[in-house]
């Protein structure tokens, strides 16, 4: 009998013939994995609990660590100031006016030249004025005359008077005519002393030391007695005064020394508070205190050598009240605010820690503060990335800032 092929889909299925025996495989080798997995978790929390930590931990907290800088807590000497905006004023401006009528003939100064006290600044026509003079001394000189032969004839009318030549009543009307030759002369005296004034003002001179403004007149312009512009302005630079307002809080505790008639030292600085402009000593204070800011005016007085201050100048002003002495001395830096009280972070065991403080004063950068010992270590960076508690890593620790405030120079 003849046997045929068998047919495709009789044909014996070899694939599945394998695949039914590879699935135990997968399955075993699976649980072989998770096997070596087990054993290393079980033997990494061995080696966890023997160290006391993870391998890892201490490597991402030396790397997480902050790096800040620090200063030391030093006791030193600190102002306690008194600030306030201040405006430059000079002692005295002077406008000055003609007191005559007449045409400039001349201008002897230069627009802002310092001038000094009889300086000469401006010359008027001076010719009608001598005329006049000329007219007061021939007056005088006239009366003079008069007076002279009146007191003859009295002399005489005496003479006669004493031998009963004349009568009384003649001899009484030459007495009255004498006293009213003398009066005459008087006047005459009086009018050339007042022509002498008049000529004086054709030649005007500075009535004080300073320094002279921009040019209000020139040669050949004609000015006017009891004119409502001056001709000239006069502003005394050295020395200079500046006035600040200070609120009335600080009154008794400036008021004693000045009462005293102590120099409270005063500094100045520009309006950016960083260049010293000035140093001078407080002069005096108002008399009464201004009831719509609360505030009495001070007056400073300055030499002003270099000329730096400028008149109507705003400047900051800084009144050395008194000096403490022994405090704990931090740079200003270093003090944080919470908006209830004010705090530092101490640096202890490679950790900050907040510690309370209260500010005293203040004098630039540096601060007194209440709160702290001598030779604490505080913070004065990196505080957006500490709190209390966080380990930090000090980078350098800032002593100049420390040397600073203590008064010592900075190396």
């Amino acid at each position: 009998m003849i046997e045929h092929p068998p047919l495709a889909s009789e044909a014996p299925n070899n694939t599945g013939s394998t695949a039914v025996p590879s699935r135990p495989r997968r399955w075993t080798r699976a649980l072989v994995a998770v096997a070596v997995l087990a054993l290393i978790a079980v033997l990494a929390i061995v080696l966890v609990r023997r160290n006391g930590q993870h391998p890892t931990s201490t490597a991402s907290a030396a790397l997480s660590a902050p790096n800040i800088k620090t200063v030391t807590v030093t006791r030193g000497s600190i102002g306690e100031y008194i600030e306030a905006l201040g405006t430059v004023t000079p002692l005295a401006t002077i406008n000055v006016y003609s007191q005559v009528n007449g045409q400039v003939i001349a201008v002897h100064y230069v627009e802002g030249q310092i001038v000094h006290r009889g300086d000469p600044l401006i010359d008027i026509d001076p010719r009608p004025y001598e005329a006049q003079l000329l007219q007061y001394q021939g007056q005088l000189e006239r009366d003079q005359a008069l007076l002279k032969q009146a007191e003859m004839d009295l002399k005489r009318y005496q003479e006669a008077s004493a031998q009963n030549a004349v009568s009384k009543q003649i001899y009484d009307d030459e007495v009255q005519t004498v006293e009213q030759y003398r009066g005459a002369v008087k006047n005459d005296m009086g009018q050339v002393q007042y022509g002498q004034v008049q000529l004086s003002y054709c030649h005007i001179t500075a009535p004080i030391s300073g320094r002279v403004g921009l040019r209000l007149v020139d040669p050949g312009n004609v000015v006017f007695s009891g004119g409502s512009s001056p001709i000239v302005v006069i502003t005394q630079l050295q020395p200079i005064s500046v006035v600040f307002n200070v609120a009335e809080d600080y009154l008794d505790q400036v008021r004693s020394q000045v009462t005293r008639r102590e120099a409270l030292p005063v500094e100045l600085y520009d309006r950016s508070r960083l260049t010293r402009l000035a140093n001078g000593k407080l002069l005096t204070l108002d008399n009464q205190v201004d009831t719509s800011t609360g505030t009495v005016r001070f007056r400073g007085q300055f030499d002003n050598a270099d000329h730096a201050l400028f008149p109507n100048q705003f400047v900051n002003a800084r009144l050395l009240v008194r000096t403490l002495r022994d405090q704990l001395l931090i740079p200003t830096a270093a003090v944080q605010h919470n908006g209830v009280q004010s705090f530092v972070y101490v640096v202890r065991d490679g950790s900050v820690h907040i510690q309370p403080v209260t500010e005293i004063a203040t004098e630039g950068d540096n601060a007194a503060v209440v709160g702290l010992q001598p030779g604490d270590v505080v913070a004065i960076t990196g505080f957006d990335k500490i709190q209390d508690g966080t380990r930090v890593a000090v980078v350098r620790t800032n002593d100049a800032l420390a040397q600073s405030a203590k008064g010592a120079p900075v190396q």
